[in-house]
């Protein structure tokens, strides 16, 4: 299993340490939501910190934008040194053309569906994306309990990827721990992001450490 610890659950007083913990750990990469306080009901951070981050982490960064018009700010997040560009596809109404310019920037172009989206919008997309990430909470804060029809989302997403012969990895975001991370497995899911369950842990590393072996 790869992980992705959420940076939105980390000691903002003090980054750079919680960075070089997630340095240290087996984690994959790094999860950054951006949120705008229009798309999503609350406002986390911005470019600025992005930069700053993508200057301590030598892990890939995995960047969220939970806001309006994503692609209005493609080439915002390239210069930010991100790896993968994760945009919403109740936000952006060219979704085709968004993920193409991902592409042309040199990121690796990620969609988000929203807990009540159903998967079959991305059906006419699918082969073209590198990751489908699946929110299993309603997006804008973190801490919230996962909502257990993800499941049924992951195994119907893995079908419809098979049946095109995509290569888009599942990612899941949303009330993560050792045993939904089990369950998500299971139904197929290839990346967990996990924000309260790393960060509130006493042992970081070693809570990283399990999610990988799920």
């Amino acid at each position: 299993m790869l992980v992705s610890p959420s940076l939105l659950s980390a000691n903002f007083a003090n980054l750079q340490q919680d960075i070089e913990m997630i340095n240290n750990s087996s984690a994959d990469m790094l999860h950054l939501d951006i949120m705008d306080g229009v798309f999503v009901p609350n406002i986390s951070f911005g470019f600025p910190v992005i930069k700053s981050v993508q200057q301590i982490c030598t892990k890939p960064l995995d960047v969220h934008l939970m806001v309006v018009e994503p692609q209005k700010f493609i080439g915002a997040v390239r210069d930010c040194g991100a790896t993968i560009m994760n945009i919403h596809q109740e936000a952006c109404i060219h979704l085709d053309r968004a993920v193409n310019e991902i592409k042309r920037a040199g990121m690796k172009a990620a969609v988000t569906l929203n807990p009540s989206t159903p998967v079959a919008t991305l059906e006419d997309i699918i082969s073209e994306l590198d990751m489908v990430l699946l929110m299993s909470v309603n997006p804008g804060f973190g801490g919230q309990s996962f909502i257990e029809n993800t499941l049924k989302k992951v195994t119907r997403l893995r079908h419809m990827i098979a049946a095109s012969n995509s290569k888009a990895l599942i990612e899941i975001d949303g009330g993560v721990n050792l045993h939904t991370g089990a369950q998500l497995a299971e139904a197929g899911a290839d990346i967990l992001v996990a924000g309260s369950y790393v960060f509130n842990s006493k042992t970081p590393i070693q809570t990283i450490q399990g999610l990988k072996e799920l």
